[in-house]
């Protein structure tokens, strides 16, 4: 049975794509755990499976987090899973769209070797109950809020998967680690949430530090890019379009009238190949 695999990374989250035509076995969470194993399987941040051959749409896919669970959204994903669409000759034209989750992403590839990938990854909202945040239905801008002990602002947002920025001068890898997987199962968000620890550095710039639901600490993000873009927007410290520097690098997020978010980024091949025989003996164990 076929089991092949390929891997890229947009800024150092790296990612496995499995396509259905050259992977016969079933993903199950067990799987996808095993697969992203950074010592005892490949290891990635998570993978993307697809084309689809049960879907009506050519270009669809689905995200798994390393824990096993799906994701609603990964613009990283996106953009790596257009990278291997344009890799295998699945496209012919640069401008194509991918369906995950009822949504369909706008793709641009930006040059003849796929190494820049333009998405419009959707429309933002800070609207409390579609998050989802608890408590009375209203915009959470600029929150104040308590989570174990700590006092933090809060700007919450969805672009399809929920969102918890934090403007802070001290934006840190420790306190990421430290204080994301707190705020990421707190009370207030009982879906979990993405965290990001954002640093205003002028009115078309910022860096974060990321902590993302179901990964954890993770170098870059393109939901997490958008979301703290899109915050820093609608609070008023920055200007569209938003350089956002994470440590895997930078991407330019271009947020709109209506509050679509448009993300440029690069992707970068790592390698190809298929899965030994005995690590395929243990898939769904």
């Amino acid at each position: 049975m076929t089991a092949a695999f390929a891997k890229y990374h947009a800024l150092g989250n790296d990612m496995i794509v499995i396509d259905p035509e050259t992977f016969e076995f079933d993903l199950t969470p067990a799987t996808i755990r095993l697969i992203c194993q950074r010592h005892f399987g490949l290891g990635g941040d998570g993978i993307c499976y697809g084309p689809l051959p049960e879907s009506d749409h050519p270009r669809t896919m689905r995200f798994f987090n390393p824990d096993g669970t799906e994701a609603e959204k990964s613009g990283n994903g996106l953009r790596i899973f257009a990278r291997y669409l344009w890799d295998r000759g699945y496209v012919d034209s640069r401008s194509f769209d991918i369906q995950i989750g009822a949504d369909q992403i706008e793709t641009q590839v930006e040059d003849e070797n796929g190494q820049s990938i333009t998405i419009t990854l959707g429309r933002l909202t800070f609207t409390s109950d579609i998050i989802p945040v608890t408590g009375a239905v209203r915009e959470v801008i600029d929150e104040p809020v308590t989570i174990a002990g700590r006092d933090y602002l809060i700007t919450a947002a969805s672009i399809g998967n929920p969102h918890c920025v934090i403007f802070e001068h001290d934006v840190s890898e420790q306190a990421a680690r430290t204080y994301g997987p707190v705020i990421e199962r707190a009370n207030l968000f009982p879906a979990r949430i993405n965290v990001q620890f954002a640093r205003v550095i002028d009115r078309h710039t910022i860096a974060i530090e990321i902590w993302e639901r179901g990964a954890g600490y993770t170098l870059a993000s393109g939901t997490s890019s958008c979301a703290a873009a899109g915050a820093a927007v609608r609070t008023g410290r920055c200007d569209t379009p938003v350089e956002v520097r994470m440590v895997g690098g930078s991407v330019k997020v271009a947020v709109d009238e209506d509050w679509r978010a448009t993300l440029t980024g690069s992707v970068t091949a790592v390698a190809a190949g298929t899965f030994a025989s005995e690590l395929v003996t243990r898939f769904g164990s």
